[in-house]
């Protein structure tokens, strides 16, 4: 896909919290250059037809009804206060522009919990019994699949503002699974840019091993090859994130002698970046070391000594929403710190909304038949205020969001990715030093 970088002002301080993203399944090869890792995993494809929606036969036209399915608790609960923010602040906007089909809108919030609990399905219960046609999350996609089954089957909406695996876009979900995230196809896509400008010629990838650690690992190093960098020249170890020590796999990739390190993976990060200088090859060491968005926020900072993370780069899905957008999500919830997927989780409450008055239903079906439509072609709009009475009016719509330009794919995620491009400081903390978008 065609790339372009946007570079725009420096120093956004606070950018990024950690954010759980997709999930998807990586090569079956520990290592490109047969440097073997700790771990192995499974192949997903992503060459398909996905599974697109079709409206059924009695449109309804009841209130909308969306629940939530976000992390209140759990290891996950730092990555909720952005999303339910932003859910709840376009919900606000939707009703006070009219509401859908003339009815406001009602949310009935629900914790996603993590993977260790049942929380997830217990929520998905509850509000399918309340009768949701629309449920934003989950932000894990671990979690997603744990409940994807049950919604699609129900006939609801399920729209996450999170996940970035490729995993997703063939899934059998009967067209009623969405994400505003970009693909970790598209993530990929901006990590290896950043490795490639930066002179990269002899990469280390360490990544996790889950579907979300293995595919983006996978992708990121056929981007590498894509760039030109030689398969020999790039090692790829897979390791097991609950390991009480990463030391073999540490030792592995400083035998391999790399002048770039790609960590793929989540809160463990903070053990092998420790590791990695304790042998010389972490960040504040000189070595070129690139995070994603599982591990590139603030609470990595927090968790690692200062200034070990000095120089540390990476990327995360992130747009220049700008300071009015993010004092509104401040009025929400004036503890915010941090703002990742709150633009995501606010426009996939608009583009449902507008779904629902291009149906002129609520029924969830109807609405996922028309998501991808109000997303792309069309008159463009930019609000729901503005959008509303074009929809209601039978004018083909393309929704361009807080997160711009959408372009949903047939698969029902955006064809375009914008990630931040963020480097940690001496003091550990992040600022945003521009943008790389890709895809288009």
């Amino acid at each position: 896909m065609a790339q372009r970088t946007l570079v725009r002002a420096a120093a956004v301080l606070g950018a990024a919290s950690l954010a759980l993203a997709g999930c998807s399944s990586g090569s079956g090869d520990n290592s490109a250059s047969g440097s073997g890792g700790s771990a192995s995993a499974t192949t997903v494809s992503t060459d398909c037809t996905p599974e697109e929606a079709t409206a059924g036969g009695t449109p309804s036209t009841a209130p909308l009804k969306m629940g939530t399915l976000l992390p209140d608790t759990g290891s996950l609960a730092f990555l909720g206060p952005p999303m339910v923010a932003g859910t709840q602040l376009a919900v606000n906007d939707v009703n006070a522009a009219g509401g859908v089909l003339g009815q406001p809108v009602q949310l009935i919030p629900g914790d996603s919990g993590d993977t260790t609990t049942d929380t997830a399905n217990t929520t998905v219960d509850r509000e399918l019994a309340a009768g949701t046609q629309v449920i934003i999350g989950a932000a894990s996609s671990s979690v997603s699949l744990k409940v994807i089954d049950k919604v699609s089957s129900a006939g609801v909406v399920m729209f996450s503002p999170a996940n970035t695996s490729d995993q997703f876009v063939c899934y059998p979900d009967k067209g009623q699974y969405f994400r505003t995230a970009p693909t970790d196809v598209l993530q990929a896509q901006a990590v290896s840019q950043l490795i490639s400008d930066d002179g990269g010629q002899r990469v280390s990838i360490l990544a996790l091993n889950d579907p979300y650690g293995t595919g983006l690992a996978d992708n990121i190093v056929k981007n590498l090859v894509d760039a030109g960098i030689p398969e020999d020249q790039i090692q790829k170890i897979i390791y097991d994130p609950n390991a009480q020590s990463f030391n073999s796999e540490i030792d592995q990739v400083k035998d391999f002698a790399p002048d770039a390190i790609a960590v793929v993976g989540f809160e463990e990060s903070a053990k092998i970046i420790t590791r990695m200088h304790e042998v010389g090859i972490g960040p504040s060491d000189g070595m070129k070391v690139y995070g994603v968005d599982g591990n590139m926020g603030n609470a990595l900072g927090e968790s690692v000594a200062v200034p070990l993370l000095d120089g540390m780069q990476g990327t995360t899905p992130l747009t220049d929403v700008g300071p009015a957008f993010q004092d509104r999500l401040k009025a929400i919830n004036p503890g915010l710190i941090d703002f990742n997927y709150a633009g995501e989780a606010y426009d996939a409450v608009v583009i449902s909304a507008l779904a629902a008055e291009q149906a002129k239903s609520t029924a969830g079906r109807d609405i996922a038949a028309n998501i991808n439509a109000v997303t792309e072609g069309g008159t463009a709009c930019t609000s729901y205020q503005e959008c509303l009475p074009l929809a209601a009016a039978g004018t083909d719509i393309d929704y361009n969001g807080i997160t711009g330009k959408l372009d949903f794919t047939a698969a029902g995620e955006p064809s375009i990715g914008s990630y931040g491009k963020l480097k940690f400081g001496a003091d550990n903390k992040l600022t945003t030093e521009g943008y790389i978008v890709v895809g288009g």
